[in-house]
Parts: C-alpha cells; structure tokens; sequence
C-alpha cells in the first residue's frame, strides 16, 4: 500500500477526505475539504480527482462536492449494515407502533455506536441520532450494549479516547464504566436516563447473529420520566429474539448452490430473485423477462 512522506498510507488519506462530509456537512468546496482534512489544496485537490473518478465523490454545478453514490452501491451489498437494516426493519416498526418514539438499530464502528435504522414519531422525545450518525460508545445505551458484547478491549480503547460529559448524567469515570458494562453485560440490557440529554432516557438490547456473537443493539429513545423501564426491556427482547431467528434464515443456504442469504437479504419475491440470479450469471444475455400472469 502506497503511504505519504509523513508515514500516512494514500487510502488513509482518502478516507478523511470521506470522513469529512456529515449530515451537516454535505456538501463542501475543495478549500473547505482541505481544511476539514489538514491537507494540501494541492494534494486535496488530487486525492479528490482520483474520488471523483471511481464516483465516490460528485462534482456539483456549484464546484462543491458530495458523497456519491457508488459508495451507497458498496454498502448495499454487505449484510453487515444494509442487509441486517432490511431483516430488522419489520421488527422496529413493530417496536415503533407500540413505543411512539424513537426506535433506532446501530452496529459498532470502532469507538461509536453506527446507527443504520432509525423511526421516529413527530412529537417524540428529544433525540440525538441520525441514520448514519455516530455517538461514542459510553454515552449511549445502544453503545453499552455493543461495549458490553465486545472484546474487553473495546472498553479500554473507548477510555483511551477519553469521556466526554454531554449532561451531569453522562459517564465519564473509568471505573465507573467497566462497572456499567459489566452490568449491562449481566443483566443483558442498557438504561442511560438523562446521559445524553436530560429530557431523554435511551434502552437497549443486544440482537445475536447466526454465530452467537453480538450482530446490533436494539433500542428505543423515550421521555425520562421516571417510569420503570421493564415493559419496555421486555418489548426489545421479543423483537431482537425476531431479528436473530430472522438472520439465522437469511443466513442458511440457498437451494442448489451453496450460495448464502440472497433471498432473504434482498427481501423480494422468489420468482424476480430467481430472474435476477439468471441474469447475474450471465449479464451480455439476459433471459427474457418473466411474464405477467
């Protein structure tokens, strides 16, 4: 892999340019691409052809750029994200119908909580995700959950990165950490009331994969009202047994080939499932189109 004279490899250097576009940063000029990264405009400007070439970044009429969306293509693909969001979407909606909040599904990524689905009533409860958005591990029900299920590590590293207090509910003490994960852990659920806002109380279950580890947290983001959070606790774990048993039979083979998880990642009937693997295995001549009974 080809690094830069400071030691950073040129992928590296890629990546922050992507990491420098967020919700509320979507679009941005190559001075403002160079100033988020700490690159040179002309190394920047560079990097950000090379980009724009493969279509991970767009090229606007206004000479700003965007996120393309090849990088969407990418995601779809892996059932890590995309296709876990697809398995789990019924089971929030069903979560949602009950809560009238929030609901949300998030993954780990490194020292955050990833959160890949999220549904929301109009007049929830305040509510500090996005779908896409990050918040670090120790703040967030949802990210204690995927601590608690993770390598020791895990812990450890978040440490590292230091604890930011967001309310004077928010844990920022180390010890006091490692006991709230080994909590979680035991008892195999998250409350945060009030860490990340005061008017918000967070709950969160683990959902297991096909191999018994820890695939997502499950949660919900209510008032923080006081109220006894066991119906709630209960509520998530039906769901998240749902999702589990839903990945376990998205994950077992599919007939004849061997391949895994195709029919039910991609969530579509079996005859247009059938068609689109005829035409994957040879795209230059497609069969004909299945017919209209």
């Amino acid at each position: 892999m080809a690094r830069g004279s400071a030691g950073e490899s040129v992928l590296h250097k890629h990546l922050r340019i992507l990491e420098s576009f967020d919700a509320w940063h979507p679009f941005l000029t190559l001075t403002e691409i160079a100033d988020a990264t700490g690159l040179a405009p002309s190394s920047a400007h560079r990097l950000i052809a090379e980009l724009e070439r493969e279509g991970l970044l767009e090229r606007q009429p206004d000479r700003t750029y965007r996120l393309g969306v090849r990088l969407w293509e990418f995601a779809s693909r892996t059932p890590g994200a995309v296709g876990l969001r697809e398995i789990a979407r019924p089971w929030l909606g069903a979560v949602h119908e009950r809560v009238r909040q929030h609901v949300q599904l998030g993954v780990r990524a490194g020292r955050d909580v990833l959160f890949i689905e999220r549904m929301s009533a109009q007049d929830a409860v305040l509510n500090a995700t996005l779908i896409g958005g990050r918040i670090p591990l120790f703040a967030s029900s949802s990210g204690l959950v995927l601590a608690a299920y993770g390598d020791p590590s895990v812990v450890e590293d978040v440490i590292l990165g230091g604890l930011r207090a967001y309310t004077d509910r928010t844990i920022v003490d180390p010890d006091e950490l490692r006991r709230e994960v080994r909590r979680v852990r035991a008892d195999g659920y998250a409350v945060s009331a009030g860490h990340i806002h005061a008017e918000s109380t967070g709950i969160a279950v683990p959902v297991t994969g096909p191999d018994g580890s820890v695939y997502a947290a499950l949660g919900v983001v209510v008032p923080n009202d006081g109220a006894s959070p066991q119906s709630l606790i209960d509520l998530l774990r039906r769901a998240a047994v749902g999702v589990s048993h839903d990945l376990a039979q998205a994950y077992l083979p599919d007939e004849g080939d061997g391949s895994r998880g195709i029919r039910s990642l991609v969530g579509s009937s079996r005859r247009s499932i059938e068609y689109l693997e005829r035409l994957a295995h040879d795209p230059h001549d497609p069969p004909a189109p299945p017919r209209v009974s």
